[in-house]
C-alpha cells in the first residue's frame, strides 16, 4: 500500500465544511473525511513551523530532537520517516516544503559531503526530494530569506513571468493603479493574485505531484507539503472574491483575557502581527482571502483524488490530511500561531484507509488526544514495520482506524515551544534557555507551564470553551494545577535519548558477558551455572599444575 501524506500550512482544524464551518465548502476534503476518520483532539508538538515539522518527520517531541525553532539544525544522525520507512522497503519522498535546517556543521565533522546521497538525505529532512520548494522566496536588501533554488520561481519564468522574482511580483502580489501591490501589505488581501491561476503555488505544486505518481513504483510514501494557506494572504481570481466580509466571524476574543494577563502572554497580545489582526478592517480583508485559500486547496485536493479514483489507485492508497499548526486570526487578540489556544496548536487530522479492516469507522470522527508524532509510527506500521518504541515516541493510529480502543491510550498532549529567538524574549528579559512554554491538555483541562519563574496559566475547556478565563490568575483550581504538574514531571522523564538501544536488544544482552567468560567476583563459582565455570574449573584444569 502507497501513502500519500499531504500537509497544509497553517490550515486552522475549524476551516473545513467537514468540521462545521458555516460558510467555507470543502467538498473534498469532506470526502476523504466520509471514507476514513476526522480526528477531532489532534494536537502539534510546537506552535511553529520548523519545529512541528520535524516532530512530524521524527515522531519525537521537539526538545528530544533538538531543532526547536524555525531555521534551528536538525542535528545528524537523527532517524526521520525516510530513514524508518526505507529500512523496511518503502521509498519516501518530498513534493513541496519541509521547513528543514541542514545540521552543515555535523556533515562537515563526520565528513558527508553535501552531494553525496546520504548528504542530499540529510539536508532534505531524510527524504529523497522529487521537488522540494519551502515557499518563501522573499527578497530584500540582504538576499533572498531562503538562499536555496526556488523551483516555481523557474516555473514561473519558464511560463514567461518576467523578473527575477516572479513569485513576488506575480503569485503573491495584486495590480493597483498599474502598479505592484504587494501581498506582505495586509490591505491588498482581497485584490486577485496578479497570475494565471493555473500558474500559482497550489495548482503548481499538485500537478507536480500528479507527474510524481504517474511514475512512482510502489510501495512509496509521498509527502505532498502545501504552502498555501501560509501568508501573504492573497489569491488569485476566482477565488479572491468567492468570500467577503458577511463571511468574516466576529473575533473569538474578550477583555477579560488582557485584565492580567500572564506576562508572556501579554508581550504575544503586543506584537505587530497581533496588533494588526485586531484591527478588524484587516481581518475582514485577510479572512476572506484565506477563506480563497483554502478553497482553492480542496479545489486541487479534487484533482488527486480523481486521479486516484480514476487509476484504481485510491484502493491502494492511504490518505492523510493534516497541517503544521493553526493561525490565529485575530482570535484572543492574537495573529499567526505561537501560544497554545486551539486555534493555534490545535490541527485537522483526516485519515483514508482503504484496506477492509477500516471499513467499520469510515466516516466517523474520533475524539481520542492523537499527537502529530503519531504519523511517524502509523506510518512505519502501514509499510510493515515494527514500531522502534526506543526511538519515535508516537503511537500507532491503526487500533483507532479499526474501531478498536488501544491499551493504555496517553491521557495528556504534550506541546511545546521554544521561543528563544524572539523579539518576546528580549522584552521579558530571558535569558535563551529560560524561554520555553509547555502545554498539557488532558481533553478538559489546558495547563501552559513558562520557565522563567512565572505563574502557570489554566484553561477549562468544559466550562469555557473559548479559552477566556485563565483560572491561573487566583488562587483556586490548585489541584488540577498540581495534577497537571505531575503529568509534566512524568512525561519530562521519559527515556527519550537512549536511541542505540532498544529494550529487547537491553534484555536479549543481559548475561551475555558471564557467556562470554567475563566471571567477576565469585566466592567458589557456584553462583553461576556450572556451565559457565568448567573451562576454569572443570577435570582438565585439575592437574594443571606443568609436573
Amino acid at each position: 500500500m502507497n501513502i500519500l501524506f499531504i500537509m497544509y500550512d497553517q490550515l486552522r482544524h475549524d476551516y473545513l465544511g467537514c468540521a462545521g464551518h458555516p460558510h467555507l465548502k470543502t467538498p473534498n476534503f469532506d470526502r476523504v473525511a466520509a471514507m476514513g476518520v476526522r480526528f477531532t483532539r489532534a494536537y502539534v508538538q510546537s506552535p511553529i513551523c520548523g519545529a512541528s515539522r520535524m516532530s512530524f518527520y521524527t515522531g519525537r517531541y521537539t526538545s528530544s530532537h533538538g531543532a526547536q525553532w524555525n531555521g534551528f539544525p536538525l542535528r545528524v544522525g537523527e532517524l526521520t520517516l525516510g530513514d524508518h520507512l526505507r529500512k523496511i522497503g518503502m521509498d519516501c519522498w518530498l513534493l513541496g516544503k519541509t521547513h528543514m535546517k541542514a545540521d552543515a556543521e555535523g556533515m562537515a565533522r563526520l565528513g558527508l559531503s553535501p552531494d553525496s546521497m546520504i548528504g542530499v538525505r540529510q539536508a532534505e529532512c531524510g527524504f529523497d526530494a522529487w521537488v522540494r520548494d519551502d515557499g518563501l522566496w522573499a527578497e530584500g536588501p540582504d538576499g533572498f530569506y531562503d538562499e536555496k533554488r526556488s523551483p516555481y520561481n523557474e516555473y514561473l519564468k519558464a511560463e514567461g513571468y518576467p523578473g527575477a522574482n516572479p513569485w513576488a511580483d506575480f503569485a503573491n502580489a495584486g495590480i493597483e493603479g498599474g502598479q505592484i501591490a504587494s501581498g506582505w501589505i495586509l490591505k491588498n488581501a482581497d485584490k486577485p493574485a496578479n497570475i494565471r491561476e493555473e500558474d500559482s503555488e497550489t495548482p503548481w505544486l499538485t500537478s507536480e505531484a500528479l507527474d510524481f505518481m504517474e511514475q512512482a513504483k510502489a510501495p512509496w510514501c509521498a509527502h505532498l507539503s502545501y504552502i498555501k494557506p501560509h501568508w501573504p494572504y492573497i489569491v488569485p481570481a476566482p477565488y479572491n472574491d468567492m468570500f467577503g466580509p458577511d463571511h468574516v466571524p466576529v473575533a473569538c476574543r474578550s477583555e477579560v483575557e488582557r485584565d492580567g494577563a500572564h506576562p508572556v502572554l501579554a508581550a504575544y497580545m503586543e506584537t505587530r502581527v497581533a496588533e494588526a489582526f485586531q484591527n478588524d478592517a484587516v481581518r475582514q480583508k485577510v479572512i476572506p482571502a484565506y477563506m480563497g485559500l483554502i478553497k482553492q486547496c480542496d479545489d486541487q485536493l479534487g484533482r488527486i483524488l480523481d486521479y486516484l479514483e480514476e487509476t484504481g489507485e485510491m484502493a491502494n492508497t492511504m490518505i492523510v490530511l493534516t497541517s503544521d499548526h493553526g493561525d490565529y486570526l485575530g482570535d484572543h487578540w492574537m495573529g499567526e500561531k505561537d501560544m497554545f489556544h486551539d486555534q493555534a496548536v490545535k490541527i485537522p487530522l483526516i485519515i483514508y484507509d482503504p484496506r477492509a479492516e477500516a471499513d467499520a469507522t469510515r466516516g466517523t470522527t474520533c475524539d481520542a488526544l492523537v499527537e502529530a508524532i503519531d504519523l511517524t509510527a502509523t506510518f512505519i506500521e502501514v509499510a510493515g514495520g515494527e514500531v522502534p518504541g526506543h526511538i519515535v515516541e508516537g503511537r500507532s493510529l491503526l487500533p483507532w482506524l479499526r474501531g478498536e480502543l488501544p491499551a493504555d491510550w496517553r491521557q495528556v498532549a504534550i506541546s511545546e515551544y521554544d521561543y528563544s529567538s524572539t523579539g518576546q524574549a528580549v522584552k521579558l528579559g530571558l535569558e535563551p534557555r529560560d524561554a520555553r512554554l509547555f502545554m498539557v491538555f488532558d481533553g478538559r483541562f489546558k495547563l501552559i507551564h513558562a520557565e522563567g519563574g512565572f505563574r502557570p496559566m489554566l484553561f477549562d475547556l468544559e466550562t469555557d470553551p473559548e479559552e477566556f478565563h485563565d483560572l491561573a490568575k487566583g488562587d483556586g483550581h490548585q489541584a488540577e494545577i498540581a495534577r497537571l504538574y505531575d503529568h509534566l514531571a512524568r512525561w519530562g522523564r521519559r527515556m527519550s535519548q537512549r536511541v542505540t538501544k532498544s529494550d529487547a536488544e537491553i534484555v536479549a544482552g543481559r548475561g551475555r558477558s558471564l557467556r562470554r567468560g567475563i566471571l567477576t567476583f565469585l566466592a567458589d563459582g557456584t553462583e553461576v551455572p556450572e556451565e559457565l565455570v568448567m573451562k576454569y574449573m572443570g577435570p582438565a584444569k585439575a592437574d594443571y599444575t606443568g609436573s
